[in-house]
């Protein structure tokens, strides 16, 4: 078997599983306003979901690295998911959103870090670039951005189901012909998860990075609302995300070509700076058609952190219990930092507008860039 053969699958379900995450990221909180819910309604909801993935996340990364398997839980939880979904899309009150709004996101969240995770480990055995792999869940999240974009102009919001199924279908499909990369020799135990809790360099980083993760989680909670506001549809929604994420593709595409060049703090910090200079660009502009076109800064600001990032935890813990740890940099990436995140942005719209919102999260990237540009002056001086 070739090695495009063997990682076919891989991209596949990459591919259809980002699709559905489209669906959730760019077009749930629209379809929260057209139930008639307030913005820190909005909040509350999408706060329930990365509450979810903090819980579980942490517990299937923890069964993942006993077990020794990937793709065994990945179909478990889609198998899981797909009945879920359905009757979240079905509920109408606050109470019963919520409840299946955690639920949703209970299964969900932790399939999108089991991807990442595996296409990490996949492409550290095949001596490749991971953004080569991961760049198909990019281009899958693109694709359905605009597609699911157009679809929801000409039906109807409340139509938002059906292209949820048929994406999540398809991931559970392809998801039985997965590889799970190759185990630790090593049992996990819970001694050894305690030791990532314990590693110094990892938990300062991560409490760093937070700053900044804080308002890409914003950001994609509530850009919907906010093209909304300048006068936008959810087609133009859709394709200020496909601008977006084909950008984020190109720069996962061409991440074998580039990020070896600098260390990798170094392009951690160039996308906090670019994050900060996005914010505050978004929190004076007033025409949707000039936020599609910034959206080419996705790239650069999350393609690169998240990748760059990635790496750099991933040489921070042991292979034992990497699994472990890629959902615990998961978690506090879009788990954490989602909660805040949507709290704040909605309390931020209710009382304000969409533009003091991103303002205020021009500051905290500054806040973040600053932090860790002072953390790597303290590592440079420990290591010379």
């Amino acid at each position: 078997m070739t090695q495009n053969e063997s990682l076919a699958p891989l991209k596949l379900f990459l591919f259809s599983f980002y699709a559905t995450h489209t669906i959730i990221l760019s077009y749930i909180p629209l379809y929260l306003q057209d139930l008639n819910l307030s913005g820190t309604e909005i909040g509350w909801v999408l706060a329930i979901g990365p509450l979810a993935a903090l819980i579980s996340e942490p517990f299937w990364g923890y069964i993942s690295d006993k077990f020794k398997t990937v793709k065994r839980i990945v179909v478990l939880l889609l198998a899981i998911l797909l009945p879920v979904s359905m009757v979240f899309f079905n509920v109408y009150s606050l109470v019963l959103i919520l409840l299946f709004a955690f639920l949703l996101y209970f299964f969900s969240a932790p399939i999108t870090a089991f991807g990442d995770s595996l296409s990490q480990r996949r492409a550290d055995e095949l001596h490749i670039s991971f953004g080569s792999i991961r760049m198909w869940g990019s281009v899958g999240f693109a694709g359905s951005s605009l597609i699911v974009g157009q679809y929801l102009t000409w039906s109807g919001i409340e139509n938002i189901i059906w292209p949820y199924l048929l994406f999540g279908a398809f991931a559970l499909i392809v998801a039985f012909r997965l590889t799970d990369a190759e185990p630790a020799k090593e049992s996990v135990n819970l001694k050894s998860v305690k030791q990532l809790f314990k590693n110094g360099k990892l938990m300062t980083f991560l409490v760093l990075i937070m700053f900044i993760t804080i308002t890409h989680r914003t950001s994609d909670s509530y850009i919907g609302i906010y093209i909304a506001e300048l006068g936008g549809t959810e087609s133009l929604v859709g394709i200020s995300w496909f601008v977006g994420v084909i950008s984020e593709a190109a720069i996962f595409a061409t991440a074998g070509y580039w990020f070896r060049k600098y260390k990798t703090l170094f392009f951690i910090i160039a996308a906090g700076l670019l994050y900060t200079i996005r914010w505050f660009l978004f929190g004076i502009i007033q025409d949707p058609w000039i936020v599609i076109a910034l959206q080419f800064m996705h790239g650069l600001t999350f393609a690169v952190m998240y990748l760059t990032a990635f790496d750099y935890i991933t040489r921070l813990i042991p292979k034992v219990v990497q699994g472990t740890g890629h959902l615990m940099f998961h978690t506090v990436f879009f788990g954490v930092s989602g909660i805040i995140g949507s709290l704040m942005g909605g309390s931020i719209i209710d009382y304000y507008d969409a533009n003091m919102l991103y303002t205020i999260l021009g500051f905290f990237a500054l806040v973040g860039t600053v932090s860790l540009s002072i953390y790597h002056l303290i590592l440079e001086k420990r290591t010379a």
